[in-house]
């Protein structure tokens, strides 16, 4: 396609040139028409290959794929909890008999405890009420109400803002990992809002906290195919029946991090949507290392000794996101980066290969290519990692940092509560660009790249409305 452009530019030029040479020299104008007119049936013969050329160009270019809005949920207050809270509500289940059978496992406590004074979140994060209250309430009912709280919520300020009626969506791709019931998630909506019977719906699951990237990824897909149409992608995660109530301590990490959370995106391929889109997608770049076992090991739900489903975090998990984090570098560098980069990257691969093996490999300048990034609030160390290697700076991962501190970790939402972020603070000009990556189990490393069609200000009932002015804040390393 790049070639058939090139091919058109050339034509336009010549026979620019052509006219102005014509002009200079005093070729009569009159003359010229005559000689159309007498072989206007010869011209029109010649013309039809650049017309069926032209033709073929504009039906199989790629349509552009422009996100108009965005939604976060904003849990209500009296969903948060303090580190103080979480422990004394530790400590009741295990007095209840609930957590832990073995009631001199006190140092389960402390572990956690300590997990959480060094995990980058804050006072205000949320859980579920079937958490909030003893006994707990685990069971179907109270998570679906979760789930049906925080998907509803998000998309009801979605429609709200654009004004998009639910009888207008053609697409519908719905992702969250753990939990997946029948009906599905994306039925749930489709009954809710009671889309239209031909809407292609889809529900992604068990793709972990990246599943967001490849929501979005997938109804690109369709949306080259589906033509003038909008698409909804809803990311959430379900906190209720992912509790983990044993004593093993790689499946207790997941409880001092994950929060509850989703967000719901409404994408567009109809021309006429991009005067009033705020960002224009660019690239999707997705990584999948599960053929190694260690990679699709290192983050597996599954039962602990005690017959207790969790989540269980391997020793290799760092190693293996180091990995796949770099292979999707190297895929998404060439997509990005200017040409200075690209050759120092090339320079440097060549003296390590052949002259000097002991050579660090290059790192390319992603701040040359991008203007923000929006780094899965996975954990501090996750954060503290990207910022190192990838050359940030503080101001960079800063919407990362906040996000971990407010709303904790919510999966594969996250991105869109950092993207939200830096809207609040009114920071995103027209022509920046912005990185969204995100890692999962799997492995899985998924990136986007977004551009911002114009300066972006914060939609209604922006997450970050409510305590902007407190942001950001110093967080205790």
């Amino acid at each position: 396609m790049k070639n058939l452009k090139m091919f058109f530019f050339k034509i336009l030029f010549i026979s620019l040139m052509v006219a102005l040479s014509m002009k200079g020299s005093g070729i009569n104008l009159e003359d010229l028409q005559n000689f159309f007119h007498h072989n206007l049936e010869t011209i029109t013969l010649l013309s039809f290959p650049l017309l069926f050329l032209l033709t073929i160009y504009m039906l199989s270019r790629p349509k552009p794929v422009y996100l108009v809005d965005f939604s976060c949920y904003l849990p209500p207050s009296h969903l948060k909890v303090s580190v103080k809270t979480l422990m004394e509500h530790a400590r009741r289940a295990r007095e209840a008999g609930v957590c832990w059978k073995n009631k001199e496992n006190d140092y389960l406590i402390e572990f956690q405890q300590k997990i959480l004074e060094r995990s980058g979140l804050g006072q205000e994060t949320c859980i579920p009420e079937g958490l909030q209250c003893f006994p707990l309430q685990q069971d179907m009912a109270a998570s679906r109400k979760e789930t049906a709280e925080v998907i509803f919520g998000a998309l009801d300020n979605l429609f709200r803002n654009t004004g998009v009626k639910p009888g207008e969506i053609g697409i519908l791709v719905v992702n969250s990992s753990t939990f997946n019931p029948t009906p599905s998630l994306a039925s749930m909506i489709v009954n809710k809002y009671k889309l239209r019977d031909n809407i292609k719906s889809l529900n992604l699951g068990g793709m972990g906290c990246s599943a967001g990237v490849i929501a979005i990824d997938v109804a690109k897909g369709l949306l080259q195919v589906h033509r003038n149409t909008y698409a909804i992608v809803v990311s959430t995660e379900n906190i209720t029946q992912n509790l983990y109530l044993g004593k093993n301590k790689s499946m207790l990490v997941t409880n001092c991090l994950f929060r509850v959370g989703g967000a719901a995106i409404l994408l567009s391929n109809r021309s006429r949507d991009r005067a009033r889109a705020k960002y224009e997608l660019l690239h999707t770049v997705r990584i999948h290392t599960g053929s190694d076992d260690r990679s699709f090991e290192c983050a597996t739900q599954e039962e602990d000794e005690d017959g207790i489903i969790g989540v269980t975090l391997t020793k290799n998990l760092p190693m293996v996101a180091a990995r796949t984090l770099k292979i999707n570098i190297a895929t998404l560098g060439p997509l990005v980066l200017p040409m200075k980069e690209k050759l120092a990257f090339f320079v440097t691969f060549l003296k390590k290969k052949y002259f000097r093996p002991e050579l660090k490999n290059y790192t390319p300048d992603f701040k040359l290519a991008f203007e923000h990034f929006c780094i899965h609030a996975g954990g501090r160390a996750l954060i503290d990692e990207l910022e190192k290697n990838l050359k940030l700076s503080p101001l960079h991962v800063e919407a990362s940092r906040m996000t971990l501190h407010r709303f904790g970790n919510t999966s594969s939402s996250s991105i869109w509560y950092e993207l939200a972020y830096t809207e609040a603070k009114g920071r995103m000009k027209e022509g920046d660009r912005i990185w969204q990556i995100a890692l999962g189990s799997g492995f899985k490393c998924n990136s986007s790249v977004w551009v911002a069609l114009r300066n972006v200000k914060p939609s209604v009932h922006n997450p970050w409305e409510d305590c902007m002015d407190r942001y950001p804040v110093e967080i205790d390393i």
